[in-house]
């Protein structure tokens, strides 16, 4: 298949995963070389509390393979405001702290909204402005997670496919009122799968496990994919990540 599907899960640094993911002994600084070595991507989430060193992201960049790809997702500062389209300089703050390092290991950048914020149509255009699609030499592609039921609508979905960004795919099942919303609004797919379970070893059943592997590949007739196994019974998401890799083959 011409393109990619990455799958991983959020962040590398999970105490609960060393001894189960990580083989017991480990050294922290080595969590990292060892996550890329069995998944093909990782959601960088601590970017949406703090800024990273551009030495952190070169760091990232070279202990991982070459085919490695990290998604980022945005600070918190750029989507927790009441008008998104005056957030300019939060953005250019956002973006600059050394992203860009990663180089073709950049993989898109996730703008997570709280569930409060609503659909304004004004002011999100202001917003997908804002949006810089290159930087240093380096693509940046965007994808933007939505929990408000006010954005299932095709304006939404018409605004974002104009400027080529993404809608991510959140399944959550505990969270029955936020919209899952599945439309090729971009040149790539982006999903967060927020239902692992305790009592799966994988997190998912094998049978689910294949519906997740249909589903990505029917993304990949548009697009590259990055899935990744978030919070849910979140010490099985790396397993459930393997899991899905070896149904993908």
């Amino acid at each position: 298949m011409a393109n990619a599907i990455k799958v991983g899960v959020g962040g590398w640094t999970f105490e609960p995963w060393r001894g189960v993911f990580y083989p017991e002994g480990l050294v922290q600084k080595r969590e990292l070389e060892y996550a890329a070595s069995k998944l093909t991507s990782i959601e960088i989430n601590g970017t949406y509390y703090s800024t990273f060193k551009p030495d952190s992201w070169r760091k990232w960049r070279d202990e991982t393979p070459a085919d490695f790809v990290f998604s980022v997702k945005a600070s918190r500062y750029c989507t927790n405001r009441k008008i998104l389209s005056e957030g300019g300089e939060s953005f250019d703050k956002f973006l600059s702290q050394g992203l860009t390092e990663l180089g073709d290991k950049l993989g898109p950048i996730n703008w997570q909204f709280m569930g409060t914020k609503k659909f304004d149509a004004e002011d999100f255009e202001g917003f997908l402005k804002l949006l810089r699609i290159e930087m240093d030499g380096t693509r940046l592609r965007h994808a933007v997670e939505v929990r408000h039921p006010s954005f299932d609508c095709d304006q939404f979905r018409d605004l974002v496919a104009k400027y080529n960004v993404a809608i991510v795919y959140a399944e959550d099942d505990e969270e029955p009122t936020w919209p899952r919303i599945d439309a090729p609004t971009a040149d790539f797919t982006y999903a967060r799968l927020m239902s692992s379970r305790a009592d799966e070893p994988t997190g998912m059943t094998s049978s689910e496990l294949d519906t997740v592997a249909d589903r990505c590949r029917t993304w990949a007739k548009h697009g590259d994919v990055f899935a990744y196994f978030i919070a849910g019974a979140k010490v099985k998401n790396p397993a459930a990540a393997q899991g899905l890799i070896r149904k993908l083959g």
